[in-house]
């Protein structure tokens, strides 16, 4: 089943959500309507040219050695108090905010799983790229695989990718491309962003957060996947087995959205205790 992207399609995987709150939800993930349209459809035009096999490439190349600068997580976490994110239809304030939202969301539904409380408050920080001097095109934003045709689930798919090279490729543009089928998604170069910069940066630092958690943090999103249901044709099973994981992640990162803005002082303390569990001190980015 296809789902039409110009209303969340992760309601269809959110099981606890009530008839009456549904027009509520409706309004997540609008891409057809809304104040913040057009920064959202500007931001993703550019991402759609500009986002080719060689330019991510490039980018990984940059950014891999993890060398731009030394920081903690909550130093990390505070420059995000400088970031709006330009992609997003919902929300218009910083997204240090929403990383505690999310998070917080995560602890009242799983109290016990500190790990997975902790990638709600990491899964947005890589947008400091966008601070350390990338367009927000390459730093925000839905993630698609480049080197293979675009599916149609992709955002703005039928108007904003005329003018990538790799649509005329007669390999970049085919179902497969460059790759062989199920070889996996580790195996799979997406479209460069903060999901793929802080998957980087955790392999790294050697994060000891479990495996599902890296899934979350690299496939975060990938909409076109985890809620669109296309590219199946790359996915193995390690993949399948991991999918669960991310669309229960994903109802946190866009249902705890709210302009009621949490008290962060009051919280640092908590996630403080989590960061020295999982990946303390001063690491590298």
């Amino acid at each position: 089943m296809k789902i039409q992207m110009d209303v969340d399609p992760s309601l269809v995987y959110r099981p606890d959500i009530k008839s009456e709150e549904m027009r509520e939800k409706l309004e997540y993930r609008n891409y057809t309507s809304g104040p913040l349209l057009d920064r959202v459809f500007s931001t993703y035009s550019l991402m759609h040219t500009h986002q080719t096999l060689d330019f991510v490439r490039r980018k990984n190349a940059t950014w891999e050695s993890c060398s731009f600068k030394k920081m903690t997580i909550m130093e990390v976490l505070d420059w995000l108090d400088d970031l709006v994110d330009e992609s997003d239809p919902d929300v218009d304030f910083p997204n240090s905010y929403h990383a505690y939202q999310t998070a917080e969301g995560i602890r009242k539904e799983h109290p016990d799983k500190g790990w997975f409380q902790l990638v709600g408050l990491l899964h947005d920080i890589g947008k400091i790229l966008a601070l350390a001097g990338e367009p927000q095109w390459c730093v925000v934003g839905d993630t698609f695989p480049v080197g293979c045709r675009h599916q149609d689930s992709i955002v703005f798919r039928d108007s904003t990718f005329h003018n990538n090279p790799d649509t005329t490729h007669p390999i970049y543009s085919s179902h497969y491309g460059i790759y062989e089928p199920h070889c996996g998604l580790e195996n799979v170069l997406m479209s460069w962003g903060h999901d793929e910069y802080m998957y980087k940066v955790m392999k790294f630092n050697n994060f000891t957060l479990p495996e599902e958690a890296f899934y979350m943090i690299r496939f975060h999103s990938f909409y076109p996947w985890h809620t669109g249901g296309d590219y199946m044709h790359l996915c193995n099973t390690k993949d399948l087995q991991m999918l669960p994981w991310v669309k229960e992640f994903n109802k946190f990162d866009l249902y705890t959205k709210s302009e009621d803005l949490p008290d962060v002082d009051s919280l640092q303390p908590y996630y403080q205790s989590l960061i020295d569990q999982y990946c303390p001190g001063t690491l590298c980015w």
